[in-house]
């Protein structure tokens, strides 16, 4: 790995430098082919084994920790930073410059009595969430790797240490600008550093003076609405949407009990620590928005009230937009309305408007369907490809029990959809965009029984291959599409996993 420096060496300040402690006899559990290549890697081998386990020192790394706040459940804590995860710089690749983290990497000095490690099952799944939310063309951070080891680690009961080898564009958290904003007692000089670095480095083509700021702020909106759209068309739950876990950049970030849906549940909760469902599927919209609330709070000093209360305006819109963007291709309706030049405008049109209208309808009424009848969010989306809308007859009316609401709701689709020259061509066209595996929970957790029992790797291997390609058929796999068994349903993590 070739790095660059530039956060270490321009913000000085921003961060404590930390250096990582090694974990005993480290391993490869997981290796993403697809990751390696964004930073000019290739194969793994022995001496990157010891530099990304911490046994020996990586060349050209620096090794830091940044600090920042957040929001967390709500609640404003004044200082957090990281508390298991260790920068080493930002990695060159053939395209762009990838940050390094070792997560689980050991203590740090905003790790609040904690050990600062990653057990090895919480180390697992955020490997796998991070290349299957990529696969998915979901906005997100990767992991380059997965690394074991027989070091024990303390949390309901012993468990061993792993490290998961993140690699992130950028690890700015909205909680950064929180952070140096309610610090500096009226001093803007830091919070005004961390904006024109934010700029320059991921928002280039912005200057870096009051209408670069106005514009950034209001780019930064955008992708916060695309990235939870996209949560929202492929059915993620993220589980702890805090400002902290909310990157500036707008790629799905710091993966704790995350949940893609089995069974189509509007309220449905990942998090057993979250009682009262703040951070629900269905409330992931909503968090989005306040996350964005917070984060323009703490922008004031340098940005005009009216300006970000213009840009929080625009959220719904991206959002709507969006969303219906990626649901209309999953569904097959006619996308003409929302290509980039409208989704780009600041206003529709009457007749665009009502359009959108009726199809936010249209695909909600689906999800009812879908939730009334118990039924499998992915799986049921994936039928489309299988669809002819120009036939009553369907495997979707076949899992209805009210046949009747259905026949009422197909009816309008078939509308909506129109004319088409080529069924087989809009079938194909709806398998692209409709995966047919997802990361299942219960996948993970078989995969890590067999690390934990019996030290075998295989089925993680085996479900990172299958996630590489969630579109494809891959007929030796039907088994890994079919909905969980009972103990795999709707399962609920915590934080530590």
């Amino acid at each position: 790995m070739r790095f660059k420096q530039d956060f270490f060496e321009q913000l000085d300040g921003f961060y404590s430098q930390v250096y990582p402690q090694p974990i005993s006899n480290p391993h490869w559990l997981g290796w993403s082919e697809d990751a390696a290549q964004l930073i000019g890697l290739s194969q793994p081998n022995d001496e990157l084994l010891m530099q990304l386990s911490a046994n020996h020192a990586a060349p050209g790394a620096s090794y830091y920790a940044q600090v920042y706040s957040g929001h967390q459940f709500g609640g404003y804590t004044p200082r957090l930073g990281d508390g298991r995860s260790i920068i080493l710089g930002e990695a060159i690749g053939p395209h762009d410059a990838w940050d390094v983290a070792l997560k689980g990497g050991g203590p740090t000095p905003y790790s609040r009595m904690g050990d600062g490690r990653a057990v090895m099952r919480s180390a697992v799944r955020e490997f796998l969430v991070s290349e299957a939310l990529a696969a998915l063309n979901v906005p997100t951070t990767r992991a380059l790797a997965v690394i074991g080891s027989d070091l024990p680690v303390w949390r309901e009961s012993q468990e061993t240490a792993a490290i998961t080898v993140r690699l992130a564009k950028s690890h700015i958290r909205f909680g950064h600008f929180e952070y140096f904003s309610y610090t500096q007692q009226g001093d803007k000089t830091q919070l005004t550093q961390l904006v024109d670095f934010t700029i320059q480095q991921h928002f280039p083509h912005l200057t870096t003076d009051k209408a670069g700021y106005v514009q950034w702020f209001n780019e930064v909106v955008a992708a916060t609405a695309k990235m939870i759209a996209h949560w929202q068309s492929v059915g993620f739950a993220h589980g702890v949407m805090n400002t902290d876990n909310m990157s500036i950049i707008g790629d799905s970030f710091d993966f704790g009990p995350f949940s893609f849906l089995d069974t189509f549940k509007e309220d449905f909760i990942c998090n057993h620590s979250d009682h009262e469902g703040r951070y629900a599927f269905g409330q992931q919209p909503g968090i989005g928005f306040w996350n964005l609330q917070r984060l323009a709070q703490a922008l004031t000093p340098l940005i005009d009230s009216d300006d970000l209360i213009n840009a929080l305006n625009q959220y719904q819109r991206h959002l709507v937009d969006q969303y219906l963007q990626l649901m209309g291709q999953k569904m097959g309706l006619p996308s003409f309305e929302y290509n980039q030049q409208q989704v780009d405008k600041k206003h529709l049109d009457a007749a665009q408007a009502e359009q959108q209208k009726q199809d936010l309808a249209l695909i909600g009424e689906f999800t009812t369907m879908l939730e009334k009848n118990q039924l499998d969010y992915t799986n049921s989306l994936r039928q489309f490809g299988q669809l002819d809308p120009t036939s009553t007859q369907s495997s979707l009316r076949d899992d209805m029990q009210d046949t009747v609401k259905y026949d009422e709701w197909f009816a309008a689709y078939q509308l909506r959809v129109g004319k088409l020259a080529d069924i087989n061509q809009w079938q194909q066209a709806r398998n692209a965009v409709n995966p047919k595996y997802i990361l299942r929970n219960y996948l993970a957790q078989e995969a890590i029984i067999a690390i934990e029992e019996q030290g075998d790797n295989t089925k993680l291997e085996q479900l990172y291959q299958l996630l590489r390609q969630p579109f494809a058929e891959q007929p030796d796999m039907q088994d890994f599409a079919k909905r969980p068994p009972d103990w795999g349903q709707g399962l609920i993590m915590s934080c530590s996993s």
